[in-house]
């Protein structure tokens, strides 16, 4: 591996560099997972809001949207990084 990286100037925050849009995708998802737990801590103990919708909300935000937020690159924003590195 380090073989591969001779030469190159491999910086992994560089690399990661968050947009506007990645902290509104990760606050969705915060908002998300605080609804979870507050509906979660409204329904009584086996209603459908505890047992099912809670669960539900938290599975979205906790593995879908959070991991989304940071995963997902802005196509301007990486075609602007590729030539700043040249």
């Amino acid at each position: 591996m380090k073989d591969k990286l001779k030469g190159k100037d491999v910086n992994l925050f560089e690399e990661w560099s968050f947009s506007s849009k990645n902290y509104i995708i990760f606050g969705i998802g915060l908002v998300m997972i605080i609804l979870g737990y507050f509906v979660m801590a409204m329904g009584s103990v086996n209603s459908f809001q505890s047992l099912t919708l809670a669960p539900i909300m938290l599975f979205i935000g906790y593995l879908i949207i959070i991991p989304l937020a940071l995963i997902y690159r802005d196509k301007s924003n990486q075609s602007g990084n590729v030539n700043s590195h040249n």
